[in-house]
């Protein structure tokens, strides 16, 4: 099943079931809320982040054995805003030079083990929300990744029990200041930039994914393909990347893996395709929809 976080008429993040094809004319989303849904969702949390801890599988046992919705609870999916489905997750744990193509366009050889580093929640903005490139960061990329949503507490977990702390699969787009990174000989100031974590449109749980590398993964900026792969040239898979961060650091429900993403970044296209002002970003990946960000200048102030 899907499930999405959007804005209720009185502005409010909420969550909401999307049972049907997201690309359906008809497509719509469940409002639990309503007084029609009570009896079956009236005890369920209010955010898609508290789902994810209570359990999405269990969430959607309870509408297949209730699949009727009331047609006034039916919420065209069209005229709704989405927020990102988890609008500010604990941490994402990211994976750097994780794509077998990636690698060789630039000549780098293979790491041992995975590279990771963490991104803060607060990164975090939703479909259509606008992308801040400042001129403080330089030279700003797109990294089009399938993003692995925590499901239950992982701490020192086995790459063979890796998978059961899967809830969901969903787009994320990991905004990198280039010239940061390169600056810093390290991730954290690039990785951190403000609005630099679109994620969404929804989430997708593992039934609705059943193999995550065979994801086909397109990146294109108003009309222009630069990122083209698949999610089968990832070089440590899902579970080896829970096995090494759950490792180093818990592992939380709601908590985002990003697998790192494919050949085709900006610095590597003639000429270079930074993200500027104006630019629309289009990331989709197969079964997950797609992820549409706009970016704006943003206004950098001195630290």
């Amino acid at each position: 099943m899907r499930f999405v976080s959007y804005y209720d008429t009185a502005g409010r993040i909420v969550p909401g079931l999307l049972p049907n094809a997201p690309d359906a004319p008809d497509a719509w989303v469940a409002n639990v809320w309503h007084p029609s849904c009570s009896a079956l969702y009236g005890d369920l949390p209010d955010s898609l982040a508290g789902w994810v801890e209570h359990g999405l599988d269990k969430i959607a046992q309870r509408f297949a054995a209730h699949p009727h919705i009331a047609d006034e609870a039916r919420l065209p999916l069209h005229t709704l805003r989405l927020a990102a489905p988890i609008p500010r997750p604990g941490k994402i744990v990211g994976a750097a030079f994780n794509y077998h193509d990636a690698l060789a366009e630039r000549g780098m050889p293979l790491p041992a083990e995975p590279v990771t580093f963490v991104k803060s929640g607060r990164t975090v903005i939703g479909p259509n929300d606008a992308i801040h490139v400042f001129s403080h960061a330089g030279n700003v990329t797109y990294e089009a990744e399938l993003a692995v949503v925590i499901g239950k507490p992982a701490l020192r977990v086995s790459r063979e029990r890796a998978m059961e702390h899967v809830a969901a699969y969903t787009i994320f787009n990991d905004v990198s200041a280039t010239t940061l990174v390169k600056a810093d000989g390290g991730f954290v100031r690039g990785k951190n930039q403000p609005t630099s974590g679109p994620l969404g449109p929804w989430l997708a749980t593992p039934d609705e994914i059943p193999d995550p590398y065979a994801l086909d993964i397109y990146l294109e900026i108003d009309g222009r393909v630069l990122q083209q792969s698949s999610t089968r040239s990832m070089l440590f898979d899902i579970a080896a990347l829970i096995e090494y961060a759950s490792a180093r650091m818990p592992l939380d429900p709601g908590d985002i893996i990003a697998t790192g993403t494919p050949a085709g970044v900006a610095g590597s296209h003639q000429p270079a395709a930074w993200l500027k002002d104006g630019d629309n970003v289009s990331i989709s990946l197969s079964g997950l929809g797609t992820l549409t960000n706009p970016v704006v200048a943003g206004v950098s102030h001195d630290s």
